[in-house]
């Protein structure tokens, strides 16, 4: 097994692990049905994304690995973010521990869909795009990328990402995760902002895509 593979094994397992943790120490119990099927389709979407990466591109997988920021602003984003992820699946499992909501069946279902269709885009974005890292940097052979998805909104990963943290409390059974959701949305709309000041200045041509392609983050809309 090389270090590749080993260090995506670790972190997978880490990632469902903590994810365990996450869903069903706060709900105490594991009589929590939404939360089962919620896992099933985070273990399934990010196994199948990372299998595809190792297959045909090891390197952004390498770099997806990486989550260390070197811009010290990023650093800040990204670790509200990741408090305020945490906080959308203790206020979900504590919403179902407490029973403060009461989600329809239907719209729990909505949600895994919401879910699911969010790691779709995902996927199809780290297709498209071998520079898409989980942490904002230019690589020397770094370019725009300009077609499929890039062609509707700038930022079609943060769009996935957005997708999927929207089903989240719903698959949940969750109306009250929803406040993280638009507190998570507006961190991403933060980072998204920096990020597009970084490439505007230091990635050639940028520029001219931001001006072909209007929308950052909503087609139609923003």
């Amino acid at each position: 097994m090389n270090d590749l593979v080993k260090k995506t094994v670790i972190g997978f397992i880490r990632l469902i692990i903590g994810l365990g943790i996450m869903l069903f120490a706060p709900a105490w119990t594991f009589d929590y049905w939404q939360a089962w099927i919620y896992l099933l389709i985070f273990g399934i979407s990010v196994a199948l994304i990372y299998v595809y990466l190792y297959k045909s591109d090891s390197k952004l997988l390498e770099r997806r690995i990486n989550r260390t920021e070197k811009k010290k602003s990023q650093k800040w984003i990204q670790f509200f973010i990741y408090i305020l992820y945490i906080c959308l699946f203790i206020l979900s499992s504590l919403d179902h521990r407490f029973f403060w909501s009461n989600v329809p069946f239907s719209v729990v279902i909505a949600g895994d869909i919401l879910v699911s269709f969010g790691y779709f885009i995902i996927f199809v974005v780290l297709k498209e795009n071998t520079y898409a890292s989980a942490t904002i940097e230019l690589t020397p052979e770094h370019k725009v990328i300009s077609t499929g998805v890039y062609a509707f909104v700038r930022h079609p990963l943060y769009l996935g990402a957005v997708v999927l943290l929207l089903g989240t409390p719903l698959a949940l059974g969750s109306w009250w995760g929803l406040l993280i959701f638009f507190l998570i949305t507006y961190a991403i709309k933060v980072r998204l902002l920096d990020e597009e000041k970084f490439l505007s200045q230091d990635l050639s041509g940028y520029n001219e895509y931001c001006q072909k392609t209007r929308y950052r983050l909503i087609p139609f809309i923003w």
